[in-house]
């Protein structure tokens, strides 16, 4: 059975490491806190949005460390509050991405309990480079130029 996937266009070279990552997130079922999507906004942009309602952005730390994207967040408890119920924890975790060589992470915005991080991978510059061929006759070494005509350099 062949897979169909939204990475497997040309222009998107190097997306390859989220789509793994994606593949082993949905693997490791036990990490599942804050749940996230990743979505292409873009023809070379990504979102990842996690689900963090309770969450400040006080309580949040979003940090790029080598190629790995950890988002981190903690609350803390209130002490002076008594609670007659309580079926909201205040919880804290940690999740990683790892992001693909050129992927920069530009913005991060939370609302309504949603933290959405954008990135942008630069589309690569194309780079012409002119080669000099060294021709050697008995013992001799001339560079030819543009027409073959030796040292000129032009045709």
């Amino acid at each position: 059975m062949s897979r169909v996937s939204i990475f497997s266009s040309p222009l998107l070279l190097g997306f390859d490491h989220v789509e793994r990552m994606i593949e082993r997130a949905t693997k490791a079922g036990s990490e599942g806190y804050p749940p996230y999507n990743i979505e292409q906004t873009g023809e070379n942009e990504l979102r990842i949005t996690l689900a963090v309602a309770g969450f400040s952005p006080a309580d949040l730390a979003i940090t790029v460390e080598d190629n790995q994207l950890v988002i981190r967040g903690k609350q803390t408890d209130d002490k002076e509050r008594i609670y007659l119920h309580r079926g909201i924890a205040a919880r804290q975790f940690q999740r990683s991405f790892v992001l693909a060589d050129g992927i920069e992470v530009v913005r991060a915005e939370l609302g309504n309990g949603l933290l959405h991080i954008d990135l942008h991978r630069p589309r690569p510059e194309p780079q012409v480079r002119n080669i000099a061929i060294n021709m050697t006759d008995g013992g001799r070494a001339d560079t030819l130029g543009v027409g073959g005509k030796p040292g000129t350099g032009r045709s």
